[in-house]
């Protein structure tokens, strides 16, 4: 007997499924519960904090079990899938009641981190993003979906910084990879990573799988063509979602393709460091987005989100959403906009649901209900002047056909699910009406009969009653059982009663006693219909809910620009960047106190400012600022200036702050060392660079060389425009060799022994850097605070005599180079000259005094 042959039955079924699908949890339906068991139950008793138990046996052994009921599943679902997890779902697929034996079960789907769709396992404002990665000599390929609205996206990048920039950007949910070895450690850390046979990356393979499924000849309509490794991505990718999923997939209806070419490019540093939309502390209100994002619709803050993390170089279609919003805050027609989105639900991810077929009713109102604000949309900006948002009103289209569909469809207030019916309006359908009369009337209409039968019979205790095996029946009991009368038929003998049926209760039987099944089997019937209905419309309901997420997105951009007091920017062809009054857009919200505004002036013929001041002064905040101003403007969004004049910008650097990385046996100065080392390599004349305190990390010289050295190539080399903030006084002096630099400094003053920092920009170097005062504001005891002041008296004294003693030159003394053998001594050179073999001991003595005399 085989080892499979000694269990039950029902544990061979679980065996099976679970062969099939072995590196998954399976939730195995069991009545009201799935069930997990082994090692599954195992971990999700720990993953899910759930009882573990034994209950029965099979093979002879206890069976470990962990169950959840079936009606609460989302929740353990949505915990699981937030720790990484995947899931596949084993169905009961057979009618209990039907089934002879065991009722059949098969696994309808696998929940995953990167493929899920049901609203309560998802984060509704934030994309959820199943990524692909390909490698190759030539880079890396990426291809990435999003189920939820049905976004298909290609890319490829040339190095590994590139693809921790991409990785930093998309933030998937669940990754796609080779089981070759070999990734960077930015990809092997990934949350959701799933290893697949390297066959799965096959571009002839993958361009094969795509054609089918899009039913092209080939890829060049998408402007694929070529992109071997993103096409190999994407074939592992669409296979993928095909065997997760075991469903048709017609809201993935083409592919886009996305070039590093179009964006004003950030590297994972740069995203972190401007804190756009995560900050250390957890709070979102100190991001970028935390300020910016005043959508009102779950899709229009996903839409905001991917323009705030890929700002685009196209000054055309910036000009376009520029322009909207200045037509939105002029004609005052954002408030009323506003007000009828927030009546639109999630449209996008609904219509995901719809084309996988497991919308569920609440989701079919709540799209009927924002298909029916449409009109009123239309309406508002029909007089607005203003191309992109007529475009907009264009692809919304008309839906009052679809919206009166569902209307008549659909009651007002559907249940949560559709398994127990009362979805489908009364009227919309005249059988699925009749089945419900008759289920709805069968007990008044067996009350009837049963007085009748009882005054025609004369059996007072004659009832009529019902069980699933032999249905409807007449009951009279044994002593009454004469009586019957002659048109009784016997259907069963009980004890002390006989049962029977009659031609007129049969005839019922017939008609009512599945009328409630019928009226479900019905109404699942129309509901499939409805789905049917709305799916041949999926292609024009996307575009609407697609332009319903960008109309959010420019209100939120005038809303914003009209409450904090932004201003429209104007991106200019020549190279610069002209910013007044601008100040930071976050830590102007988040202080209480009144922002100090500040200038900022980069041309062809100043490319660089050193920023010199006080810790607390301001530098890093002004800094930050001005990217941030820059980062607005090519995302469409108005700025936080009085004005600003923006030249050509292809990427954003920033070099700022400390930090290690354990995890690549990095310390602090090599994290800062290769953030510059990549700036240095990558940065352009119309780069925008962040450099905060370079060289801070090592011994004063060395670090005065790096960043001496660093600005000069910047400025020199590179000639990006960039904000250089240092303490390092010595690097003041480099604008008057180089002439593209200028100093500019924020200024503090002592009064009444308190330390007042003016936070405003002013033009050349600054003179102290007050590190005692603002570690005395800091709070360090007073005792070590005037240590560090007779210290720093006997520092300066000390360097003062050695300035006016030392002989004149033209750079500081070398250091003793790390791995440079050292100068060797006069002693040590006469030392190995001796031979103590040849020496008589007076001959010694006199070496021993000689040696003496040279240390």
């Amino acid at each position: 007997m085989s080892e499979l042959a000694q269990h039950t039955p029902l544990m061979r079924q679980f065996f099976a499924a679970k062969a099939a699908h072995p590196d998954v949890l399976l939730f195995f339906r069991m009545g009201d519960f799935y069930e997990l068991f082994y090692d599954d139950a195992r971990k999700a008793a720990r993953l899910l904090d759930i009882t573990l138990t034994q209950r029965g046996t099979s093979a002879g052994q206890p069976i470990p079990m962990a169950g959840v009921p079936y009606h609460a599943a989302e929740s353990y679902l949505a915990r699981l899938v937030r720790q990484g997890e995947s899931v596949a779902i084993c169905e009961q697929i057979g009618d209990p009641a039907l089934a002879k034996g065991l009722v059949e079960r098969k696994v309808v789907r696998i929940v995953t981190p990167g493929t899920v769709t049901d609203e309560a396992l998802l984060e509704e404002r934030r994309d959820n993003l199943l990524l692909a990665i390909a490698a190759g000599n030539a880079g890396y390929g990426l291809a990435w979906v999003d189920l939820g609205s049905g976004r298909f996206l290609l890319s490829e990048v040339a190095s590994v910084q590139e693809l921790d920039a991409e990785l930093a950007r998309l933030q998937p949910a669940e990754t796609l990879i080779s089981e070759d070895s070999g990734w960077p450690v930015s990809v092997a850390s990934l949350s959701g990573l799933r290893k697949r046979a390297i066959w799965h990356f096959d571009a002839q393979s993958g361009q094969r799988e795509l054609c089918r499924f899009f039913g092209t000849r080939d890829l060049a309509g998408f402007g694929a063509e070529g992109m071997n490794l993103a096409i190999g991505a994407a074939g592992c990718l669409l296979a993928y979602v095909e065997e997760t999923q075991k469903a048709a997939l017609p809201h993935l209806s083409g592919l886009a393709v996305e070039s590093a070419d179009e964006t004003v490019a950030m590297d994972a540093a740069t995203r972190r460091n401007l804190e756009l939309d995560s900050h250390v502390s957890g709070r979102r209100d100190a991001t970028l987005l935390g300020v910016l994002d005043a959508t009102v619709t779950p899709m229009g803050a996903r839409n905001l989100h991917r323009w705030v993390h890929r700002p685009l170089r196209n000054r055309d279609i910036l000009n376009r959403r520029l322009q909207a919003v200045e037509c939105l805050i002029s004609s005052a027609a954002h408030h009323a906009l506003r007000n009828e989105l927030r009546g639109i639900g999630d449209l996008e991810r609904i219509l995901a649901r719809v084309a996988l077929r497991s919308a569920r009713p609440r989701d079919l109102s709540t799209l009927r209900d924002g298909l029916a604000r449409t009109p009123e949309l239309r309406r508002q900006l029909g007089g607005v002047d203003s191309p992109l948002l007529a475009d907009l009103l264009n692809q919304l289209g008309e839906h009052a056909d679809t919206a009166a569909y569902l209307a008549a469809a659909t009651v007002e207030h559907p249940p949560a699910v559709q398994r127990d019916g009362g979805v489908i309006r009364e009227g919309f359908d005249a059988e699925l009406d009749e089945l419900r009369g008759l289920a709805t009337h069968a007990d008044e209409f067996l009350v009837q009969l049963e007085e009748r039968e009882r005054s025609s019979s004369g059996i007072a205790n004659l009832k009529i009653g019902y069980n699933r095996v032999h249905g409807y029946y007449i009951e009279i009991s044994k002593a009454q059982a004469e009586r019957a009368p002659t048109h009784y038929t016997r259907r069963q003998t009980i004890k002390g009663a006989e049962r029977y049926i009659t031609e007129e209760l049969k005839a019922f039987e017939d008609k009512v006693l599945s009328a409630r099944e019928r009226a479900l089997m019905r109404e699942r019937a129309l509901y499939e219909l409805l789905l049917d209905y709305l799916g041949e419309r999926l292609a024009r309901l996307k575009l609407a809910a697609q332009a319903i997420a960008e109309l959010d997105s420019l209100a939120s951009f005038a809303d914003r620009a009209e409450t904090l007091k932004w201003c429209q920017p104007t991106l200019d062809d020549d190279p610069g960047i002209h910013i007044e009054r601008g100040r930071h857009p976050v830590v102007e919200q988040v202080r209480e106190e009144p922002f100090e505004a500040n200038d900022l002036g980069l041309d062809d013929s100043r490319r660089m400012l050193i920023v010199t001041g006080p810790n607390m002064g301001g530098k890093s905040t002004y800094m930050r600022q001005n990217a941030l101003i820059v980062l607005l403007a090519h995302i469409g969004s108005f700025v936080p200036a009085a004005s600003a004049r923006i030249g050509p910008i292809d990427r954003i650097f920033t070099r700022i702050g400390a930090g290690d990385d354990l995890a690549r046996g990095q310390s602090t100065f090599m994290v800062e060392m290769s953030e510059t080392a990549n700036i240095l390599h990558n940065a352009s004349a119309r780069s925008l660079v962040l450099m905060d305190e370079i060289g801070r990390g090592t011994s004063t010289y060395d670090g005065l060389a790096l960043a001496s050295a660093c600005a000069k190539w910047l400025a020199t080399h590179n000639r990006a425009f960039t904000l250089f903030a240092t303490h390092y006084f010595e690097l003041t002096r480099l604008p008057a060799d180089y002439p593209q630099i200028a100093n500019v400094h924020f200024d503090a003053v002592e009064y009444a022994e308190q330390l007042v920092f003016m936070h405003a920009v002013k033009p050349g170097p600054a003179n102290r850097s007050f590190g005692l005062q603002v570690a005395a504001l800091a709070g360090l005891p007073k005792a070590v605070i005037a240590d560090a002041k007779a210290t720093l008296g006997d520092l300066e004294a000390h360097a003062e005599h050695h300035r006016a003693t030392a002989p004149k030159q033209d750079s500081p003394a070398p250091q003793m180079a790390l791995f440079s053998p050292a100068t060797q001594s006069p002693a040590l050179e006469a030392l190995a000259a001796i031979d103590p073999d040849a020496l008589s001991p007076r001959e010694a003595l006199e070496a021993l005094y000689r040696l003496k005399n040279l240390t």
